[in-house]
């Protein structure tokens, strides 16, 4: 393992908001008569984006970006349920953002490998928590609960045409989620790893978060997006931190890294 000096932090702000409704789902029970899919709460019973969830989409979505999906050169995660992709190059753009796990990994093909370019993970996804304020009253007036609707499904049987009704509990369209990133920059790293970040997020806009994608739910969009760069010398109180703020649809590159002084 080379040595890793450690440069300064990206932290990355912006509102998720939502243009379809969001489900993501809970495996909690509910009584008979209620909700079938009810989705995931805070403890003040405020639907909220879990940074798991987040952080996972996007790498899955990095993941085919960068042609990483090779299905027998996965490994196996979670109880040897769940295959996503990790590898041994130091160059990989996907495990170098998002982190490779230690010690030995089944591939899915058959075969062990224990990863040696161990490095710490450079993206940190926070829960996304609920902007009450993007709730309007006209909102209000036809959410079923507090702070989501209810939206009734059948499912039919190809044989009987036998309905199977039930409801799914989503986050409506219109609502805002506020998001933070964090990106650690090593030495060498420059923008390369916030460009990488900022990319997934322009693929998750074309494509889905949560459950339902594709029967149209979970369509989102990143707005207000504010960059901070904070350098060694800001945390050891010698620098202010740069900010800037960011279209997703106009980056240009060289203005970005030339607004926040980034140096090797």
């Amino acid at each position: 393992m080379k040595e890793i000096k450690f440069k300064g932090k990206f932290v990355v702000k912006a509102n998720i908001v939502l243009k379809t409704g969001l489900h993501i789902g809970t495996e909690e029970s509910m009584e008979i008569g209620g909700i079938d899919n009810p989705v995931i709460k805070d403890a003040t019973g405020k639907p909220f984006i879990p940074g798991s969830s987040l952080k996972g989409k996007l790498r899955s979505l990095m993941e085919y970006f960068h042609e990483k999906i090779e299905p027998e050169k996965m490994v196996f995660t979670v109880k040897n349920s769940i295959r996503i992709h990790m590898c041994d190059d130091e160059k990989c753009p996907v495990c170098n953002l998002f982190g490779r796990n230690h010690g030995s990994h089944e591939f899915v093909g058959g075969g062990k490998v224990e990863f040696k370019n161990l490095m710490p993970t450079r993206l940190i996804v926070r829960d996304a928590f609920l902007d009450e304020n993007s709730i309007t009253e006209e909102m209000k007036e036809n959410l079923t609960v507090n702070y989501t609707e209810v939206k009734p499904e059948n499912t039919l049987d190809r044989i009987t045409s036998a309905a199977n009704p039930r409801s799914n509990e989503r986050v409506p369209a219109g609502v805002a989620f506020n998001s933070e990133f964090i990106v650690n920059v090593y030495e060498g790293d420059g923008v390369k790893y916030l460009k990488e970040l900022l990319t997934a997020f322009r693929l998750l806009e074309d494509d889905y978060l949560g459950g339902s994608g594709s029967r149209g739910y979970g369509k989102v969009k990143f707005e207000n997006i504010v960059i901070e760069y904070r350098d060694k010398k800001f945390y050891e109180q010698e620098s202010e931190a740069k900010i800037l703020n960011v279209d997703l649809n106009n980056l240009n590159w060289e203005e970005i890294e030339k607004n926040l002084k980034i140096g090797d």
